[in-house]
Protein backbone atom coordinates (compact mmCIF):
# COMPACT_ATOMS: atom_id res chain seq x y z
CA UNK A 1 0.00 0.00 0.00
CA UNK A 2 1.33 3.43 -0.87
CA UNK A 3 2.06 5.96 1.84
CA UNK A 4 -0.67 8.25 0.47
CA UNK A 5 -3.39 5.61 0.69
CA UNK A 6 -5.34 5.60 3.98
CA UNK A 7 -5.05 2.41 5.98
CA UNK A 8 -8.39 0.58 5.58
CA UNK A 9 -10.36 -0.15 8.74
CA UNK A 10 -10.82 -3.78 9.70
CA UNK A 11 -14.31 -5.33 9.32
CA UNK A 12 -16.25 -5.16 12.59
CA UNK A 13 -17.81 -8.62 12.06
CA UNK A 14 -15.72 -11.67 11.07
CA UNK A 15 -16.37 -12.03 7.33
CA UNK A 16 -17.77 -15.17 5.76
CA UNK A 17 -17.73 -13.98 2.16
CA UNK A 18 -15.51 -11.71 0.06
CA UNK A 19 -17.14 -10.13 -2.99
CA UNK A 20 -14.77 -8.51 -5.45
CA UNK A 21 -15.10 -6.77 -8.75
CA UNK A 22 -12.56 -7.73 -11.42
CA UNK A 23 -11.50 -5.01 -13.86
CA UNK A 24 -9.79 -2.14 -12.07
CA UNK A 25 -10.11 -4.00 -8.76
CA UNK A 26 -8.81 -7.57 -8.54
CA UNK A 27 -7.18 -7.56 -11.97
CA UNK A 28 -4.15 -5.46 -12.75
CA UNK A 29 -4.35 -3.16 -15.75
CA UNK A 30 -2.85 -5.87 -17.96
CA UNK A 31 -5.78 -8.13 -16.90
CA UNK A 32 -3.53 -10.46 -14.91
CA UNK A 33 -4.02 -11.74 -11.37
CA UNK A 34 -0.83 -11.25 -9.37
CA UNK A 35 0.73 -14.14 -7.48
CA UNK A 36 0.16 -12.25 -4.25
CA UNK A 37 -3.55 -11.98 -5.05
CA UNK A 38 -3.77 -15.64 -6.08
CA UNK A 39 -2.23 -16.62 -2.74
CA UNK A 40 -4.58 -14.34 -0.79
CA UNK A 41 -7.69 -15.74 -2.50
CA UNK A 42 -6.59 -19.31 -1.86
CA UNK A 43 -5.81 -18.52 1.78
CA UNK A 44 -9.25 -16.95 2.27
CA UNK A 45 -10.99 -20.03 0.85
CA UNK A 46 -8.79 -22.30 2.99
CA UNK A 47 -9.87 -20.29 6.04
CA UNK A 48 -13.53 -20.90 5.22
CA UNK A 49 -14.26 -17.52 3.63
CA UNK A 50 -16.06 -17.82 0.30
CA UNK A 51 -14.82 -15.63 -2.54
CA UNK A 52 -17.30 -14.40 -5.14
CA UNK A 53 -16.24 -12.61 -8.30
CA UNK A 54 -18.91 -9.99 -9.01
CA UNK A 55 -18.41 -8.34 -12.38
CA UNK A 56 -19.98 -6.56 -15.29
CA UNK A 57 -18.24 -9.01 -17.61
CA UNK A 58 -20.26 -11.63 -19.48
CA UNK A 59 -19.60 -15.25 -18.57
CA UNK A 60 -17.56 -15.87 -21.72
CA UNK A 61 -14.99 -13.30 -20.56
CA UNK A 62 -14.33 -15.05 -17.25
CA UNK A 63 -11.36 -17.12 -18.36
CA UNK A 64 -9.07 -14.56 -16.66
CA UNK A 65 -10.15 -15.91 -13.26
CA UNK A 66 -11.57 -19.36 -13.99
CA UNK A 67 -8.53 -20.98 -12.36
CA UNK A 68 -9.21 -19.15 -9.09
CA UNK A 69 -12.88 -19.92 -8.34
CA UNK A 70 -12.00 -22.72 -5.87
CA UNK A 71 -14.73 -24.88 -4.34
CA UNK A 72 -18.09 -23.33 -5.22
CA UNK A 73 -17.03 -22.24 -8.70
CA UNK A 74 -19.68 -19.51 -8.93
CA UNK A 75 -19.41 -15.95 -10.21
CA UNK A 76 -21.92 -13.14 -10.60
CA UNK A 77 -21.72 -11.75 -14.14
CA UNK A 78 -23.36 -9.00 -16.16
CA UNK A 79 -23.80 -6.68 -13.16
CA UNK A 80 -26.02 -9.23 -11.44
CA UNK A 81 -27.91 -10.49 -14.48
CA UNK A 82 -26.46 -14.00 -14.18
CA UNK A 83 -24.94 -16.38 -11.65
CA UNK A 84 -22.57 -18.67 -13.51
CA UNK A 85 -20.84 -21.92 -12.61
CA UNK A 86 -17.32 -21.67 -14.05
CA UNK A 87 -16.19 -25.19 -13.17
CA UNK A 88 -16.32 -26.31 -16.80
CA UNK A 89 -13.63 -23.85 -17.80
CA UNK A 90 -13.68 -21.28 -20.64
CA UNK A 91 -16.57 -21.80 -23.02
CA UNK A 92 -18.20 -24.44 -20.80
CA UNK A 93 -19.86 -22.31 -18.16
CA UNK A 94 -23.36 -23.07 -16.91
CA UNK A 95 -25.97 -20.45 -16.06
CA UNK A 96 -27.27 -21.15 -12.55
CA UNK A 97 -29.51 -18.08 -12.28
CA UNK A 98 -30.61 -15.55 -14.91
CA UNK A 99 -32.25 -12.22 -14.09
CA UNK A 100 -33.13 -11.03 -17.56
CA UNK A 101 -34.32 -7.79 -19.08
CA UNK A 102 -37.65 -8.05 -20.90
CA UNK A 103 -37.15 -7.28 -24.62
CA UNK A 104 -40.19 -4.99 -24.63
CA UNK A 105 -38.70 -2.93 -21.81
CA UNK A 106 -35.31 -2.89 -23.53
CA UNK A 107 -36.96 -1.68 -26.74
CA UNK A 108 -38.74 1.11 -24.86
CA UNK A 109 -35.49 2.25 -23.25
CA UNK A 110 -33.67 2.22 -26.60
CA UNK A 111 -36.33 4.57 -28.00
CA UNK A 112 -36.10 6.87 -25.00
CA UNK A 113 -32.31 7.13 -25.17
CA UNK A 114 -32.32 7.66 -28.95
CA UNK A 115 -34.52 10.70 -28.36
CA UNK A 116 -32.68 11.96 -25.27
CA UNK A 117 -29.16 11.48 -26.68
CA UNK A 118 -29.09 11.40 -30.50
CA UNK A 119 -26.06 9.52 -31.76
CA UNK A 120 -26.32 6.73 -29.18
CA UNK A 121 -25.57 3.24 -30.50
CA UNK A 122 -26.61 0.00 -28.81
CA UNK A 123 -25.53 -3.57 -28.17
CA UNK A 124 -27.68 -6.39 -26.81
CA UNK A 125 -26.01 -8.89 -24.48
CA UNK A 126 -27.81 -12.26 -24.46
CA UNK A 127 -26.85 -15.49 -22.76
CA UNK A 128 -25.45 -16.79 -26.04
CA UNK A 129 -23.42 -13.74 -27.09
CA UNK A 130 -23.54 -10.08 -27.98
CA UNK A 131 -25.41 -8.46 -30.88
CA UNK A 132 -24.85 -4.83 -31.80
CA UNK A 133 -25.68 -2.02 -34.17
CA UNK A 134 -23.38 -1.12 -37.09
CA UNK A 135 -22.30 2.14 -35.38
CA UNK A 136 -21.43 0.47 -32.09
CA UNK A 137 -17.66 0.52 -31.32
CA UNK A 138 -15.81 -2.59 -32.56
CA UNK A 139 -15.58 -5.48 -30.11
CA UNK A 140 -12.12 -6.89 -29.47
CA UNK A 141 -12.66 -9.86 -27.17
CA UNK A 142 -15.18 -11.75 -29.30
CA UNK A 143 -17.12 -11.35 -32.56
CA UNK A 144 -20.72 -10.21 -32.61
CA UNK A 145 -23.39 -12.86 -32.98
CA UNK A 146 -25.37 -10.40 -35.09
CA UNK A 147 -25.22 -6.84 -36.43
CA UNK A 148 -28.44 -4.87 -37.03
CA UNK A 149 -30.44 -1.95 -35.59
CA UNK A 150 -31.39 -2.54 -31.95
CA UNK A 151 -35.07 -2.61 -32.83
CA UNK A 152 -34.43 -5.59 -35.11
CA UNK A 153 -32.11 -7.27 -32.59
CA UNK A 154 -34.84 -7.10 -29.94
CA UNK A 155 -37.66 -8.28 -32.20
CA UNK A 156 -39.41 -11.55 -31.39
CA UNK A 157 -38.30 -13.07 -34.69
CA UNK A 158 -34.63 -12.00 -34.39
CA UNK A 159 -31.72 -14.42 -34.29
CA UNK A 160 -31.12 -15.31 -30.65
CA UNK A 161 -34.61 -14.29 -29.56
CA UNK A 162 -34.81 -17.56 -27.63
CA UNK A 163 -31.90 -16.41 -25.43
CA UNK A 164 -32.64 -14.12 -22.47
CA UNK A 165 -31.41 -10.51 -22.65
CA UNK A 166 -28.92 -9.91 -19.84
CA UNK A 167 -28.28 -6.24 -20.50
CA UNK A 168 -28.33 -3.50 -23.09
CA UNK A 169 -25.20 -1.42 -23.69
CA UNK A 170 -25.51 2.17 -24.87
CA UNK A 171 -22.53 4.11 -26.23
CA UNK A 172 -22.22 7.77 -27.08
CA UNK A 173 -19.20 9.17 -28.93
CA UNK A 174 -19.30 12.69 -27.51
CA UNK A 175 -21.09 13.01 -24.15
CA UNK A 176 -18.91 12.76 -21.03
CA UNK A 177 -19.38 9.42 -19.21
CA UNK A 178 -20.89 10.72 -15.96
CA UNK A 179 -23.09 13.20 -17.82
CA UNK A 180 -24.39 10.40 -20.04
CA UNK A 181 -25.17 8.29 -16.98
CA UNK A 182 -27.07 11.13 -15.33
CA UNK A 183 -29.00 11.93 -18.52
CA UNK A 184 -29.98 8.28 -19.02
CA UNK A 185 -31.08 7.80 -15.42
CA UNK A 186 -33.30 10.87 -15.62
CA UNK A 187 -34.80 9.72 -18.92
CA UNK A 188 -35.25 5.99 -18.29
CA UNK A 189 -34.18 5.18 -14.72
CA UNK A 190 -37.75 4.42 -13.66
CA UNK A 191 -37.86 1.48 -16.07
CA UNK A 192 -34.46 -0.18 -15.66
CA UNK A 193 -31.18 -0.11 -13.73
CA UNK A 194 -28.53 2.00 -15.47
CA UNK A 195 -24.88 2.13 -14.49
CA UNK A 196 -21.41 2.24 -16.00
CA UNK A 197 -17.96 0.70 -15.51
CA UNK A 198 -16.07 1.87 -18.60
CA UNK A 199 -13.88 5.00 -18.80
CA UNK A 200 -15.82 5.84 -21.97
CA UNK A 201 -19.46 6.91 -22.29
CA UNK A 202 -20.73 3.33 -22.24
CA UNK A 203 -23.81 2.60 -20.17
CA UNK A 204 -24.91 -0.83 -18.92
CA UNK A 205 -28.66 -1.31 -18.65
CA UNK A 206 -30.21 -4.17 -16.64
CA UNK A 207 -33.69 -5.22 -15.64
CA UNK A 208 -35.45 -3.35 -12.84
CA UNK A 209 -33.92 -4.20 -9.48
CA UNK A 210 -31.01 -6.10 -11.03
CA UNK A 211 -27.60 -5.07 -9.71
CA UNK A 212 -24.45 -6.59 -8.31
CA UNK A 213 -25.83 -5.92 -4.84
CA UNK A 214 -29.26 -7.51 -5.30
CA UNK A 215 -27.91 -10.70 -6.86
CA UNK A 216 -25.15 -10.95 -4.27
CA UNK A 217 -27.82 -10.58 -1.58
CA UNK A 218 -29.74 -13.51 -3.09
CA UNK A 219 -26.61 -15.67 -3.15
CA UNK A 220 -25.81 -14.76 0.44
CA UNK A 221 -29.35 -15.48 1.61
CA UNK A 222 -29.08 -18.98 0.09
CA UNK A 223 -25.99 -19.52 2.24
CA UNK A 224 -27.34 -17.96 5.42
CA UNK A 225 -24.82 -15.14 5.20
CA UNK A 226 -25.85 -11.67 6.36
CA UNK A 227 -24.67 -8.47 4.70
CA UNK A 228 -22.64 -7.68 7.83
CA UNK A 229 -20.54 -10.78 7.09
CA UNK A 230 -19.61 -9.61 3.58
CA UNK A 231 -16.50 -7.65 2.59
CA UNK A 232 -16.72 -6.04 -0.86
CA UNK A 233 -14.26 -4.36 -3.21
CA UNK A 234 -14.82 -2.13 -6.24
CA UNK A 235 -13.70 0.83 -8.30
CA UNK A 236 -16.52 2.06 -10.57
CA UNK A 237 -20.15 3.25 -10.32
CA UNK A 238 -21.52 -0.24 -11.04
CA UNK A 239 -19.98 -1.31 -7.71
CA UNK A 240 -21.61 1.35 -5.53
CA UNK A 241 -24.75 -0.57 -4.55
CA UNK A 242 -22.66 -3.61 -3.60
CA UNK A 243 -20.25 -1.50 -1.55
CA UNK A 244 -23.02 0.21 0.39
CA UNK A 245 -24.84 -3.11 0.99
CA UNK A 246 -21.84 -4.99 2.35
CA UNK A 247 -20.90 -4.81 6.02
CA UNK A 248 -17.40 -3.64 5.10
CA UNK A 249 -16.35 -2.25 1.75
CA UNK A 250 -13.22 -0.92 0.12
CA UNK A 251 -12.73 1.48 -2.74
CA UNK A 252 -9.55 0.89 -4.67
CA UNK A 253 -6.86 3.56 -4.75
CA UNK A 254 -7.75 4.09 -8.43
CA UNK A 255 -11.52 4.26 -7.79
CA UNK A 256 -14.06 6.74 -9.15
CA UNK A 257 -14.79 9.57 -6.70
CA UNK A 258 -18.37 8.39 -6.13
CA UNK A 259 -17.09 4.92 -5.23
CA UNK A 260 -14.64 6.37 -2.70
CA UNK A 261 -17.51 8.29 -1.11
CA UNK A 262 -19.71 5.17 -0.94
CA UNK A 263 -17.22 2.69 0.53
CA UNK A 264 -16.52 2.32 4.25
CA UNK A 265 -12.75 2.07 3.63
CA UNK A 266 -10.09 2.48 1.01
CA UNK A 267 -7.21 0.28 -0.05
CA UNK A 268 -4.33 0.44 -2.52
CA UNK A 269 -4.84 0.55 -6.28
CA UNK A 270 -5.46 -2.55 -8.37
CA UNK A 271 -1.89 -2.51 -9.68
CA UNK A 272 -0.66 -2.53 -6.07
CA UNK A 273 -2.68 -5.59 -4.95
CA UNK A 274 -5.16 -3.61 -2.87
CA UNK A 275 -7.58 -6.52 -2.54
CA UNK A 276 -4.83 -8.88 -1.38
CA UNK A 277 -3.64 -6.33 1.19
CA UNK A 278 -7.03 -6.29 2.92
CA UNK A 279 -7.49 -10.08 2.75
CA UNK A 280 -4.08 -10.56 4.35
CA UNK A 281 -5.05 -8.24 7.19
CA UNK A 282 -8.37 -10.03 7.69
CA UNK A 283 -6.67 -13.42 7.88
CA UNK A 284 -3.96 -12.14 10.22
CA UNK A 285 -6.66 -11.07 12.69
CA UNK A 286 -8.51 -14.40 12.72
Amino acid sequence: MTSTTPRPPAPTVPPRLIATDLDGTLLRDDKSVSQRTVAALAAAEAAGIEVFFVTGRPARWMDVVSDHVHGHGLAICGNGAAVVDLHGGPGNHRFVKVRDLAPATALEVVGILRAAAPGTSFAIERTGGVHHEPAYPPLHLDPAAGVAPAEKLLAAESDGADQPVLKVLAHHPEILPDAFLTLARIAAGSLVEITRSSPTALLEISGPGVSKASTLALCCAERGISHEEVVAFGDMPNDIEMLTWAGASYAMGNAHADVIAAASGRTAANNEDGVAAVIERILAQR
